[in-house]
């Protein structure tokens, strides 16, 4: 029989959902031309499948419009179909950015970031997922066992991500059930966030591949351990690349550039985590004494910090100012990779622009501290559920401008509407919804 490779052209929507439409690979060299036709209604599909109230009904037009350098192409055997597609931006008809394009969003912050400050950021996109099938066993966290169970599962996928073009990191058994990490290498601005889609949509297609499935909800059931997303990253002189974020003679050795940015990042925490943070069953997760971000405070080397200062080792050797960093660790897999970027520079321009001062590392648990203690370092409880979230992120006017009326009508309009959706159901039939979707 005659095949006709297919290609997909995709957007990672408001959903966190990759979406998008398929041409045959001959016309390719047309489509990165002409794009492919687009329904702004789409972007209101929510990751359950009904579609939230749109302020565009059946009406208006848009465009996919594809970057090429995001082309992803990995051949799955004779018996397969190619894993081939391409990441886009919505544009409007005339070609000017349409406003609630989530990639258009992170590009729109990484242009502030230049413009107003001469920065550039870096990131790279840590991801924990639960591979189905895998029979749940106790004392398997980080266990040799638990990686002989998986079989050829990484094997293959570590490979697919290297054609994809990926640097490898690592790959292990996590401490949750059936759960495993995959890291990859930083990445600069928006490709950052294209790898973080090509991790978990090759992902997916090695282990439908295997007859398996890998779901990156953001946690399996109310008692288990979540799937979080870390957000790695570091600032950079736009003009050549010089690292910005250290400095040896500076309190906890954050440079004040850097120190303005994560002060931003630290105050506007709650209310971007509506747009990190973008489930209903997220908030289960982000609790005390589960390894998660439970506040927006600053630790040092805190896996528990809503941001940390990571490690420096001595043994990877050159220079420290290179291998200085932040991570970001309010985050899952429910949300689009390019508003969480987008979201954590807004919030940083916010930081930089108004030279917010110095951010002081918190000495132990937030919650073992007292309410005086917590106040006098700034640190609040993170929001404790996705309507409480939306209703912060509605009311942060620092936001708005940056996110532009129009996305943060839209946003909330479909966040609202899934938090409907999910409200007569228990925590753990909800889990069992996000579990299928993500």
């Amino acid at each position: 029989m005659i095949r006709e490779e297919v290609v997909m052209l995709c957007t990672a929507d408001l959903a966190g959902q990759v979406r998008g439409k398929g041409f045959p690979a001959s016309d390719l060299k047309d489509r990165l031309r002409k794009g492919i036709g687009w329904t702004p209604t789409n972007s209101m599909i929510t990751a359950h499948g009904p579609i939230a109230p749109s302020p565009w009904g059946p009406y208006g037009d848009t465009v996919l419009m594809p970057d090429e350098a995001t082309r992803i192409r990995i051949d799955l055997g004779p018996e397969a179909a190619a894993l081939h597609f391409m990441m886009a931006d919505i544009e409007n008809l005339d070609g000017t950015p349409w406003n609630v394009c989530p990639r258009g969003f992170l590009k729109r912050m990484l242009d502030e970031l230049e413009q107003r400050h001469g920065l550039k950021i870096k990131a790279a996109f840590e991801h924990e997922f639960m591979l189905e099938d895998i029979e749940e066993r106790p004392n398997s966290s980080y266990a040799l066992d638990s990686f002989r169970r998986q079989g050829r599962f990484a094997e293959t996928y570590l490979g697919a991500l290297k054609a994809a073009g990926l640097e490898i990191d690592t790959f292990m058994p996590e401490y949750g059930p059936m759960q495993y990490e995959v890291t990859v290498g930083p990445a600069e601005g928006v490709s950052a966030a294209d790898q973080a889609v090509a991790v978990r949509e090759v992902g997916r297609a090695v282990a439908h591949q295997a007859g398996t499935r890998a779901s990156f909800t953001p946690i399996l059931r109310p008692d288990a351990v979540g799937n979080g997303v870390h957000v790695h990253f570091s600032l950079m002189e736009a003009a050549d690349g010089t690292p910005v974020n250290h400095d040896p003679s500076a309190r906890d050795g954050v440079s004040e550039t850097a120190a303005s940015f994560l002060a931003g990042m630290l105050e506007l925490m709650p209310a971007i985590t509506a747009v990190t943070a973008a489930s209903t069953i997220s908030y289960l997760r982000l609790t005390p004494n589960r390894w998660s971000a439970a506040y927006n405070n600053l630790g040092d080397r805190d896996r528990e910090a809503g941001l940390r200062i990571c490690p420096v080792f001595p043994g990877a050797g050159g220079d420290v100012s290179r291998q200085f960093h932040f991570e970001f660790r309010a985050a899952d897999a429910a949300a689009s990779p390019y508003m969480v970027l987008g979201a954590m520079v807004a919030a940083g321009l916010s930081g930089l622009g108004r030279k917010l001062q110095r951010p002081k590392v918190c000495p132990k648990p937030p919650q073992h501290l007292s309410d005086g203690e917590r106040d006098a370092l700034g640190i609040v409880r993170l929001p404790q559920s996705l309507p409480q979230a939306l209703d912060l992120f509605e009311k942060e006017e620092a936001l708005r401008p940056l996110f532009g009326e129009e996305l943060v009508s839209a946003y909330l309009t479909h966040k609202r509407f899934e938090t409907e959706l999910m409200k007569d159901l228990s925590p753990e039939q909800q889990c069992g919804k996000y579990r299928l979707a993500y």
